[in-house]
C-alpha cells in the first residue's frame, strides 16, 4: 500500500522541494498551503514527470484548527506529517518589535504545527509507523540579535518536538526535527523584509554555496526513509560556508 505523506507549507521553497522528494521516493504528497494556484500547478508537474506519482493540491491556511480538523477526517490516511509551513517577519530589535509580527509568527510557526500534529496524529499512531518531522531552525537553538521574534517562535517548535517525543515514546511513531541554517529559497528573506528584494539579497551576498531548499528536502527524506526503528532526533544543517550563527565566509563582491 502506498504510504502518504501530508507536506505543509508546500506551495514554494523547501516544502515545495520536499513534496517533490518524497514522491520520487515513492509517498502518496499531500501538498497543504494557502495558494491554491500555485499547489495544483505543483501537483500536476509532480504527476506528470514523476511515473506513477501522485499529489493532491489542498488549500488550507495552518492557523484554521477546525478546516485542519475537517481535512484530517475526511484523509483516507498519514504514514508522515511534515510541518514546514512558517516564516519569519521583521528584523526589529526587541525594544523596537511589532506585537502583531510576533503573534503572526506564533500563530502560523507554532500553533500551526500544533495544529496539524494534533488532527492527524490518531492516523499517524494508526498508520503503525508514523513520522512527524518538524521543520525548525538553527534559531531554534540559539539567539541572535534583531531575530528574537523568529527565534522565539523556532524555539518553541524546537521544544514541542522534544516534549511530543517524550509523550510518543510507547507509540510507532517517529518525531524529527530538521533544523537548518542559511537556507536561499526565492521567498523566505523577501517576506522577512516587507518585499525588500535588495535587503534579503543582502543576506547571501558573497556566500559561496548556501543551502538550497533541495538540500533540506534531502535531509528531510533521508530522515524519513530510514528503517522505522530508527529515529533522527535532531538534524542541524548548515552550508559549509556558515560555521556558526555569526560566523560565516563571505567573498568580497
Amino acid at each position: 500500500m502506498t504510504k502518504t505523506a501530508v507536506v505543509t507549507g508546500a506551495s514554494s521553497g523547501i516544502g515545495a522541494a520536499t513534496a517533490r522528494r518524497l514522491a520520487a521516493e515513492g509517498y502518496r504528497v499531500v501538498l497543504v498551503a494557502r495558494r491554491k494556484e500555485r499547489l495544483e500547478a505543483l501537483a500536476a508537474e509532480i504527476e506528470s514527470t514523476q511515473s506513477g506519482a501522485s499529489a493532491q493540491a489542498v488549500a488550507l491556511d495552518v492557523t484554521d484548527a477546525e478546516a485542519i480538523k475537517a481535512f484530517a477526517a475526511g484523509l483516507e490516511s498519514c504514514d508522515v506529517l511534515v510541518n514546514n509551513a512558517g516564516g519569519a517577519i521583521g528584523a526589529d530589535p526587541v525594544a523596537g518589535a511589532d506585537p502583531g509580527d510576533w503573534r503572526s509568527m506564533f500563530e502560523t510557526n507554532v500553533l500551526g504545527a500544533l495544529n496539524f500534529t494534533q488532527a492527524l496524529l490518531p492516523k499517524l499512531i494508526a498508520s503503525g509507523e508514523g513520522t512527524v518531522v518538524m521543520l525548525t531552525s538553527t534559531a531554534g537553538h540559539i539567539a541572535y540579535e534583531n531575530g528574537a521574534g523568529y527565534a522565539a517562535s523556532k524555539h518553541a517548535m524546537h521544544a514541542m518536538t522534544a516534549t511530543l517525543r517524550l509523550e510518543l515514546f510507547d507509540q510507532p511513531v517517529r518525531v524529527i526535527e530538521i533544523a537548518p541554517g542559511m537556507v536561499m529559497t526565492d521567498e523566505f528573506s523577501v517576506k522577512r523584509f516587507g518585499g525588500d528584494a535588495d535587503k534579503a539579497a543582502s543576506v547571501y551576498a558573497g556566500v559561496p554555496g548556501p543551502l538550497l531548499a533541495e538540500d533540506v528536502a534531502d535531509c528531510i527524506a533521508w530522515s524519513v526513509t530510514r528503517p522505522a526503528h530508527v529515529n533522527v532526533d535532531l538534524m542541524i544543517v548548515r552550508p559549509r560556508a556558515q560555521a556558526a550563527q555569526h560566523k560565516v565566509y563571505r567573498v568580497a563582491e
